[in-house]
């Protein structure tokens, strides 16, 4: 008999009480999710992660007191630490960028339907990146601003990889998912969860957006 499946437990972080309803009454309908917790800034969401342990945490940039941004560090602390997709507007792009350098797995535009809000926490919970298609472009266009250093930088960090987990990497690069990069490569994905997870490791990654950019600073992607 196959063992039931455990739900994504998500916490919710947005100051607007009806966006946190919102976002509450899309994910409720939703198989395999839980909203187990609720904050209202930055402080109390740290809080409530270490008192919930969520495997997600929708967080929103902008809030009173403590914003998103601050946010990151404790909830990345807590062990294990859970996905932090940022809910973010258009016009936020730089804060997005330094919510993606200091870990976060990705970021969601608070306009997104129904179901790529869904789409993003079971993308999230998974590990793979969430990255709103509408400022993708923008946000990695900056985030790659740079001069050539940068790809000597980009390549000092990869020297310990194999030929396979560069492989990978330029797939992490290309934006694709554990199952894409599966099949492609015609292996499987708890093979692929492992060459990614080694890829963090010795390239000093925090997420997989940071080695994505990490194969555009390294030429490994056009």
């Amino acid at each position: 008999m196959t063992e039931p499946t455990q739900p994504i437990r998500v916490l919710l972080a947005d100051d607007e009480t009806m966006v946190r309803h919102g976002v509450r009454l899309i994910l409720r309908h939703a198989d395999g999710i839980d909203v187990v917790a609720e904050a209202s800034d930055g402080r109390q969401a740290a809080d409530m992660a270490a008192a919930h342990r969520p495997d997600v945490a929708l967080v929103d940039i902008r809030m009173p007191v403590c914003d998103g941004l601050a946010a990151i560090a404790p909830l990345l602390a807590l062990d294990p630490a859970p996905r932090i997709v940022m809910l973010t507007t258009f016009g936020e792009e730089d804060n997005v960028v330094r919510a993606l350098r200091e870990g976060a797995t990705g970021f969601l535009l608070k306009d997104e339907g129904p179901q790529e809000l869904i789409s993003a926490v079971r993308a999230a919970a998974a590990g793979d990146a969430v990255l709103s298609p509408g400022v993708t472009g923008t946000v990695i266009a900056r985030m790659l601003r740079g001069s050539e250093a940068d790809t000597a930088v980009g390549e000092d960090r990869m020297v310990r990889l194999t030929a396979r987990e560069r492989e990978v990497l330029a797939m992490l690069g290309e934006g694709l998912s554990n199952q894409d990069i599966a099949g492609r490569l015609g292996i499987g994905i708890g093979t692929v969860k492992s060459h990614v997870g080694a890829i963090l490791d010795k390239t000093g990654s925090a997420s997989r957006v940071q080695a994505a950019l990490l194969a555009h600073q390294a030429g490994l992607t056009s």
